[in-house]
């Protein structure tokens, strides 16, 4: 086993890893720019190194650096989380030039895989269903034009290289293909440096369900069920649960089945994520493969009693998988909702700034993988992803309470969160009825009045318990300022010295990054 593991990533991620390397043993290495110089990655690791800028590419995404570090620091192994070099296949190979472990695929399944062509490609090759489309980039605007007519209309137009919404958009008609084409190859350019478009046909309000599958390097695969992700906002990801409410057993077992097959035909290993479209009729259509651990992975985890991310390390460092598919059980089910600091009040506008209090639900059935704490402020730079909460329950409707009352228990002051959203969907007849796809969201928008008046008063019923929390935090640091000062609090007689002095020595070891 190794016994140091640097970390490229930051925020909650790099905690998570960093989390499961010190239950193993393991010495975790951070990196930083110079916008997370405080990060809670930073102070929870063994070690942390700067790397640059704020700027992500002069940072987290220069693998030379990452690889400086790696060397100083004597690192035996790098763990890539999700995001900036996570399925960058030159990444992989320069580990691999350096004697260095990547924990996660090879470079080579990462390359095929992460092409959303040649995986097509492949899981054909597998005997996986696709969804109509074609199987190679389309060069120009005639031959897109050409092909979308054969498909038929409406279309979408994809990066090849793509992921998170980016270098997608959806065609009704001819006339929209000209723009449409142009603005996802730049998209596609700018965000991935790979301008290779493709066209898929586009199913109405799928939904989006994807199979976690987890291989060591001694030919093992199996699949640790499914997640369901349908609910998204402009093509990302906010919520997700397990088992899906529209997924038997018998249906587990053949995407379950599908994924594997896909993902060995790529000769794959460590973990992955099969990603499936479904449509009414329950038929399901690959649509990628993330050759990466995900966002929602925590869902999985509550539902095996697995780590998925100790198990990767284990993978990495050459061990076999401890299980075959038939001893993995699933209990319960588990939703997670991922805490942006946006407003939803405006157009889910991003909110970074200064995290003036914090309190994180728990209690029975609650997790947070959170990267923030109070006193830390939320860099622009950056996704304003905060935290992940999970819930589990011995059924959907005992984790869709349980995220109920953790919702109502979390508070974020000082800038605005998603959090009412979650708490407006929680409350949707259609989420409640397990009737979901991916414009669930939009279904709610469309309810202008509705939504408008629900939000308005959740956002409301929030300010109001920011102020009266804001109000009594206020009245606490006050007194105890006083009692710093050996000033006993207004109407109250305290000339003990004693005292005053261990109301001191308790304020001096509370902790230093609360301020008032």
């Amino acid at each position: 086993m190794f016994g140091k593991v640097l970390i490229a990533n930051r925020g909650e991620i790099a905690v998570r890893v960093i989390r499961a390397c010190r239950e193993m043993g393991i010495r975790a290495v951070a990196v930083y720019s110079e916008a997370d110089r405080k990060a809670l990655h930073v102070l929870k690791a063994d070690e942390a190194y700067a790397i640059g800028p704020a700027a992500a590419t002069e940072s987290y995404l220069r693998i030379d650096k990452i690889m400086d570090v790696a060397r100083k620091s004597g690192a035996e192994a790098i763990h890539p989380g999700y995001g900036f070099l996570a399925e960058n296949p030159e990444l992989a190979r320069a580990c691999e030039a350096a004697g260095i472990v990547f924990i996660g695929p090879s470079a080579t399944a990462m390359e095929l895989m992460g092409s959303k062509t040649r995986a097509r490609e492949a899981a054909i090759a597998a005997g996986v269903p696709v969804v109509p489309g074609t199987m190679e980039g389309v060069e120009d605007l005639e031959e897109a034009l050409r092909i979308a007519d054969s498909v038929g209309y409406p279309v979408m137009v994809k990066a090849a290289a793509g992921g998170g919404g980016k270098g997608l958009r959806l065609v009704r008609s001819p006339e929209e293909m000209p723009s449409a084409f142009r603005d996802a190859r730049s998209e596609a350019e700018n965000a991935f440096g790979d301008s290779e478009v493709y066209l898929e046909k586009y199913l109405k309000n799928p939904r989006h369900i994807e199979i976690q599958v987890l291989g060591d390097r001694h030919g093992n695969m199996v699949h640790l069920g499914e997640r369901e992700c349908s609910i998204q906002r402009r093509h990302q990801k906010v919520m997700e649960e397990s088992p899906s409410p529209i997924v038997d057993e018998e249906m587990r077992e053949r995407m379950g089945e599908a994924a594997v097959r896909a993902a060995s035909a790529a000769g794959y290993y460590n973990a992955g994520t099969v990603e499936f479209l479904v449509d009414a009729q329950r038929n399901f259509y690959f649509l990628e493969m993330n050759t990466r651990l995900q966002v929602e992975h925590p869902v999985t985890e509550s539902r095996t009693g697995l780590d998925l991310v100790k198990l990767q390390i284990r993978i990495a460092a050459g061990e076999p998988l401890p299980f075959r598919q038939d001893e993995i059980h699933f209990h319960g089910a588990a939703l997670e909702c991922r805490i942006y600091a946006e407003d939803p009040d405006n157009s889910f506008f991003p909110c970074p700034g200064l995290i003036r209090s914090l309190e994180v639900p728990s209690g029975p059935g609650v997790r947070d993988d959170g990267g923030v704490y109070a006193g830390w402020t939320v860099p622009v730079e950056y996704d304003p992803l905060l935290s992940k909460l999970v819930t589990w329950g011995a059924t959907r409707a005992e984790a869709i309470e349980r995220m109920r009352r953790a919702l109502d228990e979390y508070h974020v002051g000082g800038i605005r969160t998603n959090l009412s959203l979650f708490q407006m969907i929680l409350r949707f007849p259609d989420f409640l009825e397990g009737r979901l796809d991916t414009g669930l969201i939009d279904r709610l928008l469309a309810h202008e009045s509705q939504w408008g008046v629900a939000l308005g008063e959740t956002s409301r019923e929030a300010l109001d318990l920011d102020h009266r929390r804001a109000a009594a935090l206020a009245a606490a640091f006050h007194d105890a300022k006083q009692k710093a000062h050996g000033i006993p609090p207004s109407g109250t007689v305290d000339t003990s010295r004693w005292k005053t002095e261990g109301r001191r020595q308790l304020l001096r070891r509370a902790s230093p990054r609360v301020r008032p």
